[in-house]
């Protein structure tokens, strides 16, 4: 069921003394600032909620994020065996997706799924999944009671939207999402360099990676599809973080032509996680469900095993069969 943030308030969280909050695995920029963002907002309500823990559960962060205030409190250890009155989970399209953090939503009493993916399953108690928001934060801000929007939240919610938006150029990019963009720039953030140093900002070592992508990057389909990839040698090679591979499918993605770009790096041997992005008509999102991914229609992502070349070879008819099903009907309406 879909729900607003008061019921959210009133019926699940108000007598809860233990909330936790967790995103995806590998958090981006939405997932961190939606957590980071709850988290401050329920900060502000921890005396009338009567609440005496509020956990923040993450797997290691970027050090672009550290920008954001109160990160230093995420938890990224799983050892503990606390009980939560309430989970919520951010974010995530499936419950696999929480990784480690899955073990606390089992527990929890009472678990809360708020998400803004076309695939997300509903597989909380309360679920409220608003698929056609740019983000996560996007959804958060629509439940948030506007006059309790301090800067630091309004920090941790623009990070969040610049960065599922890849600020503000994608086509999830909507009048509402330049709307609470504007808001949030109200509440006097340094909207410019919460820009530069969390989504534009490379160090050396992301810049040679992205640089050996792009000139080591493949076309295939007749140049319809671009594609990339990193070793899982080339990761040690440069002590690279998944972290570090943000950004790389988005400058793929701008190559003229181009109907999608997918970009794949080893995460472990024979280990690859999967990111494509569509410029056109091509539904990304169903290619990763059909191999146990998620995401939305022109921006989605998945983890496939085997070698680079069972990658390619997996996902490319799946593209093909689309564009020949799309050239077919364009014909059609000629």
């Amino acid at each position: 069921m879909n729900v607003l943030y008061k019921d959210i308030i009133n019926s699940e969280i108000a007598g809860a003394r233990k909330v936790a909050i967790a995103g995806h695995i590998r958090p981006d920029g939405d997932c961190i600032g939606s957590c980071m963002a709850l988290y401050h907002y329920l900060l502000r309500s921890k005396d009338d909620l009567d609440l005496m823990v509020i956990d923040v559960y993450l797997e290691p962060i970027g050090n672009e994020f550290r920008i954001l205030k109160g990160v230093d409190d995420i938890k990224h250890s799983y050892e503990s065996n606390e009980c939560y009155d309430v989970f919520i989970s951010l974010d995530c399209g499936s419950l696999d997706r929480l990784g480690n953090a899955q073990k606390y939503f089992n527990t929890a009493k009472k678990t809360i799924n708020i998400d803004h993916h076309i695939s997300n399953n509903s597989f909380g108690n309360v679920n409220h999944v608003v698929a056609n928001a740019s983000s996560t934060c996007e959804v958060l801000f629509g439940l948030f009671d506007e006059n309790l929007i301090t800067k630091e939240i309004a920090e941790a919610l623009y990070v969040g939207i610049i960065h599922d938006t890849g600020v503000f150029k994608h086509s999830n990019t909507t009048q509402n999402t330049m709307m609470i963009a504007g808001k949030l720039i109200s509440k006097g953030i340094e909207f410019s360099k919460l820009i530069d140093e969390s989504f534009y900002q490379k160090t050396y070592m992301q810049n040679q990676v992205l640089g050996r992508c792009l000139m080591e990057s493949i076309l295939v389909l007749d140049g319809k599809v671009i594609v990339s990839s990193v070793s899982y040698r080339m990761m040690n090679f440069y002590e690279a973080k998944t972290s570090d591979m943000d950004g790389i499918i988005d400058q793929l993605r701008v190559t003229k032509g181009t109907e999608v770009a997918i970009f794949a790096y080893e995460t472990a041997p024979q280990e690859f996680k999967v990111s494509m992005r569509s410029n056109g008509e091509v539904n990304v999102s169903k290619i990763a469900v059909y191999f146990g991914g998620g995401g939305h229609i022109k921006a989605a992502g998945c983890t496939l095993h085997g070698s680079l070349h069972d990658v390619i070879n997996n996902i490319t008819p799946h593209i093909e069969a689309q564009l020949k099903a799309l050239n077919k009907s364009n014909k059609l309406s000629e």
